[in-house]
């Protein structure tokens, strides 16, 4: 069986047919940015409960389908333009940069590139540093190119090592420039809009596997939860050699991430067995009725 990490994925938004669906197609770990929720939040506490939902219950509920998580922390760029709520936002994430699981600062970046947004964005990269976290980048849906090369700009400013720091949302337009400053270049499969599977497959073969990492960035809208794995099974194939596939959607995203030291491979790999009898907090993702799975040795899937 093949294994797969999908690096940005919103799993608040997703069911758990789509857990037991990702497991089924060899994710084995996934990496779930903060973002916002689909509308402005107007209170600091909902944040507050946001992250505690990111580096509990929801990596408590991956574990229950096999899947290890782990997440980002950061104030997304669009609610940053709210300043007197982002500014209560920004007093809580040292509270969460350092829990378990956490691999990141981020998502951060531009949306509108405002002047509220560039604030932050630079307080954020503050807090990478002092908290000795790799960067996941945001790059704007509009003004793309502007906005990428002005991410890579202020991190450099900022002193940030461009191997500590992944540009998200890449396209055609901007992989070159972050890969021949040194970025990680990620790109995001996402049905219709920002990229395509095929189009993946052009770009690997273009540039070859160093340092691009392929996520789903799958969340509340029509998205795809295996569109990792999908696109792998696509380069392969389109003659895309194996250790390519390997690297773009599997080591890569392990190497930088590991550089926070809290995701190592055998977080997977000696991960007990699913028990899901287990509670956290008193909670469980069964009800009434349903019929735990358990896990002994011999049932586990050698990968």
């Amino acid at each position: 069986m093949e294994m797969y990490i999908d690096p940005h994925i919103h799993l608040v938004s997703r069911t758990t047919d789509d857990y037991e669906a990702m497991r089924k197609a060899g994710i084995v770990a996934t990496i779930e940015p903060a973002f916002w929720l689909g509308q402005p939040r107007t209170e600091v506490g909902s944040f507050k409960d946001y992250f505690s939902t990111l580096v509990g219950w929801e990596r408590f509920r991956a574990s229950q389908f096999g899947i290890v998580h782990y997440c980002t922390m950061g104030l997304n760029s669009k609610e940053a333009n709210n300043v007197p709520l982002a500014e209560q936002v920004m007093e809580l994430l040292p509270l969460y940069a350092g829990k378990e699981g956490v691999v990141a600062i981020g998502e951060i970046g531009y949306d509108d590139q405002t002047e509220a947004e560039d604030r932050f964005y630079r307080l954020q990269l503050e807090l990478a540093k002092d908290v000795n976290l790799p960067v996941l980048i945001h790059t704007p849906h509009r003004d793309k190119k502007k906005g990428t090369t002005r991410s890579m700009d202020v991190a450099e400013e900022h002193g940030m090592d461009p191997g500590w720091v992944v540009v998200d949302h890449n396209n055609e337009e901007t992989v070159k420039e972050v890969l021949d400053r040194g970025f990680w270049a990620a790109f995001t499969i996402y049905p219709h809009t920002k990229m395509g599977s095929e189009r993946m497959v052009e770009i690997v073969k273009q540039y070859g596997p160093e340092r691009i990492i392929v996520n789903s960035a799958a969340d509340w809208g029509i998205s795809d939860p295996i569109a990792v794995p999908k696109t792998a099974n696509l380069m392969r194939k389109m003659g895309i050699p194996e250790e390519h596939v390997r690297l773009t959607t599997y080591q890569n995203a392990l190497t930088v991430f590991g550089l926070s030291g809290q995701m190592h491979e055998d977080d997977w790999l000696k991960a007990p067995p699913i028990d899901q009898t287990k509670k956290l907090g008193g909670n469980s993702v069964l009800r009434g009725g349903q019929v735990p799975r358990v896990e002994g040795p011999a049932d586990r899937v050698e990968n």
